[in-house]
């Protein structure tokens, strides 16, 4: 069984984004995702989280919180208690050292703690601030909570989603909040190009969940206005091209094909042996195929069906036809492309030994990216960055026995070797 090879961080390689401090007062994924980005690629990420920690801490599998140490890689720890006004100081003494700010409040609340776009562009005129919300910072549904589960309801996506007998299906992963943060870290490098490169002021990126989701799903306002036809489910279908479907194999397992142009479906033709389907008028073209795609996936299924995983994905490949397994996990893990790739690979883990994470995406060839420290316990950071700020040891004690500044009990200062522990909590004395 192949197995993934063991990388070792690089605590010592610098980034192309070496020098850019971002401030992340979001919770839980699109800001863990869009900062995961930008901290693999050098920037100095400060998470703020309050005193329960990131919500993303909570998401734990056997009681580790697989999703923080995946996400927060890269990451430095600032726990504050945000309710009280000397946490809000601090993070105004903060600010002007910082070139990004992220926070995904419900729009109003930022105001409401004195950190309104405008106070923080006065504290730092070049300051890049990234909102993150469910539906944007105003319309009719601004204060309504956004969850992914919602906005992937009402961006349409669930609508098309699954088959056309069954109900609307919501993705199993965290589709809207993902694609969010893919979008606000490419947001927040135009807009850093605009303040280092054209001398821009800083501005402020609205980042809600719903557009991103809404803008990747193909142009389905212009279809609809162009036929009148609203777009049904068609399972793995496509409502493009046929023969394109998820084909069940004779272990069980499944396999994905695509015949999506003519000389491909022509070709798949002939691989199983049917070079008649070429000139048969229910298959002859796309639009023939589309018409009669319950009769061609039931021929392609019964050549399938009577193969293995193993011996289809041989057999069209062979063929040079548009083939690809469908993989579960433990498949994923012992693929030997995704192995030699390094898309996947074990890093140290103080708690697990080796931890599997996706490596850095995407793969740059002369400033490459990279994981340089695992993520981050609950207010490790703490002291080092109060320290940039003039507040001593003394200061520091004060405010962490007021409840203003917490940290987990028994931290280490090392950012090699986290610990991390079940119930986080301010000290109090």
């Amino acid at each position: 069984m192949n197995q993934l090879h063991a990388r070792d961080y690089e605590p010592g390689r610098r980034g192309t984004l070496d020098g850019v401090r971002i401030l992340d007062l979001s919770r839980l994924f699109a800001g863990n995702v869009l900062t995961q980005i930008l901290g693999d690629f050098g920037a100095e990420v400060i998470k703020v989280e309050p005193p329960e920690g990131d919500t993303l801490r909570a998401w734990k599998t056997e009681g580790i919180e697989t999703h923080w140490k995946v996400y927060s890689r890269n990451k430095k720890s600032l726990c504050l208690s945000m309710r009280d006004p000397r946490a809000i100081d601090i993070i105004r003494k903060l600010v002007p050292s910082a070139q990004i700010f992220i926070e995904s409040f419900r729009p109003g609340i930022l105001e409401k703690m004195g950190l309104s776009p405008e106070a923080l562009l006065a504290l730092n005129p070049s300051l890049i601030i990234i909102r993150i919300s469910g539906w944007g910072q105003d319309g009719p549904y601004a204060q309504r909570p956004g969850f992914g589960t919602v906005i992937e309801g009402i961006s349409g996506f669930a609508a098309i989603n699954g088959f056309a007998d069954r109900e609307p299906v919501l993705p199993p992963m965290y589709l809207a909040d993902g694609v969010a943060g893919i979008y606000g870290a490419s947001a927040a490098m135009i807009a850093l190009r605009e303040v280092e490169i054209n001398g821009g002021r800083g501005q402020v990126i609205d980042l809600p969940l719903l557009d991103p989701l809404f803008a990747i799903l193909s142009p389905q306002a212009a279809n609809y206005r162009l036929t009148g036809k609203v777009r049904q489910r068609t399972g793995s279908r496509s409502s493009n091209s046929a023969p394109r479907n998820a084909y069940r194999c004779g272990d069980g397992h499944y396999v994905s094909l695509s015949g999506s142009i003519q000389k491909m479906a022509e070709r798949l033709f002939r691989a199983i042996g049917r070079p008649d389907l070429i000139d048969d008028p229910r298959f002859r073209t796309n639009a023939d195929r589309l018409r009669h795609a319950d009769e061609l996936d039931a021929i392609i299924g019964e050549f399938i069906g009577a193969r293995t995983q193993a011996e289809n994905i041989a057999f069209f490949e062979q063929a040079e036809v548009t083939i690809g397994p469908i993989y579960d996990t433990p498949q994923i893990m012992t693929d030997p492309h995704v192995i030699a790739r390094d898309l996947i690979a074990d890093y140290p883990d103080p708690e697990m030994g080796q931890i599997p994470m996706h490596h850095v995406v995407p793969r740059l060839s002369q400033t490459p990216g990279s994981i340089r420290t695992p993520a981050p316990a609950l207010g490790q950071h703490n002291r080092a960055l109060l320290d940039e700020i003039g507040i001593d040891g003394a200061g520091y004690a004060a405010l962490v026995e007021a409840g203003v500044v917490c940290e987990t009990p028994n931290r280490i200062a090392s950012a090699q070797e986290p610990q991390v522990t079940e119930n986080p909590q301010c000290r109090t004395g």
